[in-house]
């Protein structure tokens, strides 16, 4: 009867850890060893304020939990003190795992999901390094702004110049008449 209990409440946190996993934008995996509770303690912090979820759970429940959703290639990866971090957004998990990989010699990102595709060690660093969603967006809202900026500005020196638009210089009327008429009619022979 106990037995039936435990495995029953296995089954359930493998049931809710897949809903988690689903639902993620991204997932980081962690080896978490040799981490201190100063530091620990910080990484929390810095990852609920990212709005990342940080779990230490068992090996075996973690790779149920994945193969659920038809994830296979962890198998290798879920070996020794494993934490998962499963984020809203594609890169908060990994910005925050990765200052504490390259702070702690023996804390170190091991794999990771985002966006249903399977990422290795070093591609969850590639992924740590992409600027936040805010940044991006500003980075492209600028750029956007600047030819219209630019418009302003040249629709102001208009306005400025008493609104008429700079002449151009019409063609000279030696240049506007075309020759080549002119020496077909010479070519071709009266009948």
């Amino acid at each position: 009867m106990a037995k039936e209990k435990t495995i029953a409440a296995k089954a359930k946190v493998v049931e809710e850890l897949s809903a988690k996993l689903k639902d993620a934008s991204s997932t980081v995996i962690v080896n978490y060893a040799g981490i201190t509770v100063e530091d620990d303690t910080k990484m929390r912090k810095a990852l609920r304020e990212a709005n990342v979820d940080y779990t230490v759970i068992k090996n075996r429940i973690t790779l149920r939990a994945l193969e659920a959703l038809g994830y296979n290639e962890f198998g290798d990866v879920l070996t020794g003190m494993t934490a998962v971090a499963i984020g809203k957004d594609e890169v908060s998990a990994a910005k925050v795992l990765k200052e504490y990989d390259d702070k702690v010699e023996s804390f170190s990102i091991k794999a990771g999901i985002c966006d249903g595709k399977v990422l290795g060690r070093d591609e969850v660093l590639a992924l740590a390094a992409i600027p936040a969603k805010e940044v991006l967006i500003s980075k492209m809202l600028g750029s956007l702004n600047g030819p219209l900026y630019k418009l302003a500005i040249a629709l102001q020196a208009v306005v400025d110049q008493g609104g008429a638009a700079p002449k151009e210089e019409a063609p000279a009327a030696e240049e506007a008449a075309p020759e080549a008429p002119a020496a077909e009619a010479e070519a071709t022979p009266a009948e």
